[in-house]
């Protein structure tokens, strides 16, 4: 199997809602509209579809790779949010945002792993 791309689904209450929150934590329009309540932000290797599911709403989560938290932080709080508390694990340093209904977007800046 050869997965050319890879979405993940952020399911909200109010989609023009999420729509005003994600064009600010990406600094740009959605890329498509390819259905009623779906907006999809398109990456080289993934994207992100927010989509109007007021049953899940509340209760998704993504993770998404930065080469610079510093600059994911600096990025947002220019566009008005705050990154969470920044986190190191073995193999990255991590903070996350949370969105009006609650979902959790993890920013992800790789490190070099510990020697064991």
């Amino acid at each position: 199997m050869n997965v050319d791309k890879v979405y993940s689904v952020i399911a909200v209450s109010d989609l023009d809602r999420a729509k005003t929150f994600y064009i600010r934590l990406f600094g740009r329009d959605p890329d498509a509209a390819p259905m009623d309540g779906l907006s999809e932000w398109h990456m080289p290797a993934a994207g992100v579809q927010v989509l109007r599911d007021t049953d899940r709403a509340g209760r998704s989560m993504t993770t998404l790779v930065v080469d610079s938290l510093a600059t994911v932080r600096t990025l947002l709080a220019d566009r008005g949010l705050t990154l969470g508390e920044t986190m190191r694990g073995d193999f990255a340093k991590v903070a996350q945002i949370v969105d009006p209904d609650g979902n959790r977007i993890s920013f992800a800046e790789p490190v070099m792993a510990p020697a064991r």
